[in-house]
């Protein structure tokens, strides 16, 4: 396994929302006995109130410095040798701050999920708040892939099972 995995043993899944973050890491941490934390959740939990009602009351830079203050304390955690797979909200790795504190703390996993297939997945949802106007939410997704490039492994997905996709992650050099 990658040494900086070994000292920080963090994996911080990645990608635009609707590519399968939480429900990937999820089953991910199962499989490697870890703890798992999805930071949008986290958020929601200690603000009392839907991202979509943080956005609108506060705007997007308080959500967006909440969500960096989620992410320094997972990175604590598993710098005191807590074991994390942690989901970051879309935006989370775009921000030039994030991706410094990550980097340094364990791995980024981009979940890189075909435009047709967030679409769908997401189409259904009320609570996504960037997701409202479609032309918008086309593109940021072609804005965001070029940051999600960055992370330390990219994972194509072709499937909407879970499983196959942490066969995938596991199966990447990094984890060997």
């Amino acid at each position: 396994m990658n040494l900086r995995l070994k000292q920080t043993p963090g994996i911080y899944m990645v990608g635009f929302m609707g590519s399968g973050k939480s429900t990937v890491g999820r089953h991910l941490a199962r499989r490697l006995g870890w703890n798992f934390f999805d930071t949008d959740e986290e958020i929601e939990a200690a603000e009392k109130m839907r991202i979509a009602d943080i956005f609108e009351l506060r705007g997007e830079p308080e959500f967006r410095r909440i969500e960096t203050e989620i992410i320094r304390q997972h990175v604590r955690w598993i710098e005191r040798g807590r074991p994390a797979v942690v989901a970051l909200g879309g935006g989370a790795f775009c921000e030039e701050a994030n991706r410094e504190l990550l980097v340094h703390n364990g791995v980024a996993v981009w979940l890189d999920c075909p435009f047709e297939t967030v679409q769908r997945r997401v189409a259904a949802a009320t609570h996504r708040p960037l997701a409202r106007d479609p032309r918008a939410f086309q593109m940021l997704y072609e804005e965001r892939r070029d940051v999600y490039r960055q992370a330390d492994a990219h994972i194509p997905i072709q499937t909407d099972d879970p499983d196959v996709v942490v066969d995938a992650i596991l199966g990447h050099s990094l984890f060997k």
